[in-house]
């Protein structure tokens, strides 16, 4: 447990995260960064090309570019740990991470999404050992080698665009009838001959020795085996948002899971245009939260807007 009471704690580092410490550091909050990770999301991302100032860059140099503007103003960082839940009492809110305990008058929640599993057998059994979720990191590792991208989506084309300069075949398993990418990043993977679309077909599994050797995949209740190396998950995200679960006393003494802060069905934390969530003095902002269009920019600007509502709130509250 720290003993200081801090004004502000911003939990996670991706796009949302670091722009929220820049103009909570801009604004001389006394504040500190916990995260897991620098980048979030967007270090994983190949080419980025809607980035206002940049026609193009890739995602790890653009996180690279937000993380120095950040380190610029000497910010508090504590990574990595792990946020492990949110809690308030008092008018102080308790940030409990794998690592430690810290007092604050007010909290930042940007903690963003992660992959989405698939659920297939062999997914767990060969992740790391041909299975990824995230081509940036783990693309050149297949090199000359078939890989298979799961998903129709942004992001299962961002992964499509970086393997289709290098892996000699890559095979597209969508589930849905049609991609629905954004039409520009569609058009280049339609366009390259090494790129075979499946629509309307599912993985049913992923099989191997020591490592990934192929995937079965059904369409048109027909049954095909694609050998690849790689398979890159790419079928959606989940919202980083399990620590607002608090453990409560049902009236029959059994524990449950209650939800401290709200959430929408899809368990993204619910904001409105302030990114204020249902608890005073707890803000949110970018992936995590129910703002539309999961995309970088957009996620700077909610950062941008919860650190100053924060600031707002600390300059117009009477606080411990």
């Amino acid at each position: 447990m720290q003993n200081k009471i801090f004004d502000l704690i911003i939990l996670g580092a991706g796009p949302a995260g670091i722009t929220a410490a820049v103009y909570a550091a801009r604004k001389k909050i006394d504040f500190l960064v916990i995260s897991k990770d620098i980048g979030g999301q967007a270090a994983w991302s190949g080419d980025v090309e809607n980035y206002t100032g940049y026609q193009f860059v890739t995602g790890p140099e653009l996180v690279l570019k937000f993380q120095n503007h950040m380190d610029s103003f000497g910010i508090d960082l504590k990574m990595p740990e792990e946020i492990k839940a949110v809690t308030k009492n008092n008018n102080l809110i308790t940030v409990a991470t794998d690592k430690s305990e810290y007092i604050t008058k007010a909290v930042v929640i940007a903690t963003g999404k992660k992959p989405k599993p698939l659920g297939v057998p062999g997914e767990e059994e060969f992740r790391n050992k041909g299975v990824n979720f995230c081509a940036t990191c783990d693309g050149p590792l297949f090199r000359s080698k078939n890989v298979a991208v799961i998903g129709g989506g942004n992001s299962a084309l961002d992964a499509v665009l970086q393997m289709m300069k290098i892996s000699p075949k890559v095979y597209v398993i969508n589930s849905a009838p049609f991609l629905t990418g954004d039409s520009v990043m569609m058009s280049k993977a339609i366009a390259a001959s090494n790129v075979e679309i499946w629509n309307n077909s599912k993985v049913k599994k992923i099989y191997g020795e020591k490592f990934v050797k192929g995937i079965e995949v059904t369409k048109d209740n027909k049954t095909y085996n694609f050998n690849v190396e790689g398979v890159f998950v790419e079928i959606g995200l989940l919202p980083n948002s399990d620590f607002v679960y608090a453990p409560v006393s049902s009236d029959s003494g059994v524990i449950q899971n209650s939800a401290l802060i709200k959430l929408n069905e899809l368990k993204e934390i619910v904001v409105d245009c302030y990114n204020r969530t249902n608890i005073d003095g707890i803000f949110a902002c970018g992936d995590v939260t129910n703002v539309p269009e999961k995309q970088i920019i957009i996620a700077c600007g909610e950062g941008a807007k919860a650190s100053l509502a924060a600031f707002n709130y600390l300059s117009t509250h009477i606080l411990p």
